[in-house]
C-alpha cells in the first residue's frame, strides 16, 4: 500500500463546513475520546463552526488539518495555552480509520506540527486521554508521553477518568 499523500495546513475562516463535517466523523468514530456528543455538535450553529475555523491560528491556539491530495479532510488537531499551566495542552486528536497508522504518516505529520508550535510557547505539552482510549494512550506513550498521576473525572461520565498525560519539549 502507497502512503497518502496530504497536506498539513492551519485552519482558516472558509473551512467551518470541512470543520464540522470532521468533527461529527470523530464524535461518531471515538465518542469518548472528546467533550461532546454527536448530538451536541449538531446542535452548535454554524456561527459556532465559523469561528472554530476562524481561530486556526493565534497566539493562544493552533488548529490544524491534514488534507489528502483529493481535497479529503482525514485529520486534525489542536493546541492551546490555558492560564493554569506553562505548557501548551494538545486537543481535538483524530485521524480517520483509513488512513491511521505510521505507514500512512498523517497522525505524526499533525504532532510534528503541533510539537513546532508548542516549543514556542512552553517547556511540554500536555494531553488528557479517556482511561478506556488505549489506542491512543498506546499512540502518544510511542511518542514520548508519559502519565503524570494526575486523573481527573471525564466530564461526559464523571463516574469515568481522564489521564492526564505530558511530554517535555
Amino acid at each position: 500500500m502507497t502512503a497518502p499523500r496530504f497536506t498539513v495546513r492551519h485552519l482558516v475562516a472558509e473551512d467551518w463546513r470541512n470543520v464540522k463535517a470532521l468533527r461529527l466523523e470523530m464524535l461518531a468514530d471515538t465518542p469518548k475520546a472528546f467533550l461532546e456528543t454527536i448530538e451536541m455538535a449538531e446542535a452548535h450553529p454554524d456561527s459556532f463552526w465559523q469561528m472554530r475555523a476562524r481561530n486556526g491560528l493565534t497566539e493562544d491556539v493552533i488548529s490544524l488539518a491534514a488534507i489528502l491530495d483529493d481535497g479529503r479532510w482525514v485529520g486534525t488537531m489542536s493546541s492551546r495555552l490555558f492560564a493554569d499551566t506553562p505548557d501548551p495542552f494538545l486537543l481535538a486528536v483524530y485521524v480517520s480509520p483509513d488512513v491511521r497508522g505510521t505507514a500512512a504518516g498523517v497522525t505524526d505529520a499533525l504532532l510534528v506540527a503541533i510539537e513546532d508550535w508548542a516549543r514556542t510557547k512552553g517547556p511540554g505539552l500536555l494531553l488528557d486521554v479517556h482511561e478506556d482510549n488505549a489506542r491512543a494512550r498506546a499512540f502518544y506513550a510511542k511518542r514520548g508521553f508519559v502519565e503524570t498521576g494526575r486523573t481527573k473525572p471525564y466530564p461526559l461520565d464523571p463516574r469515568e477518568l481522564e489521564i492526564e498525560m505530558r511530554k517535555p519539549l
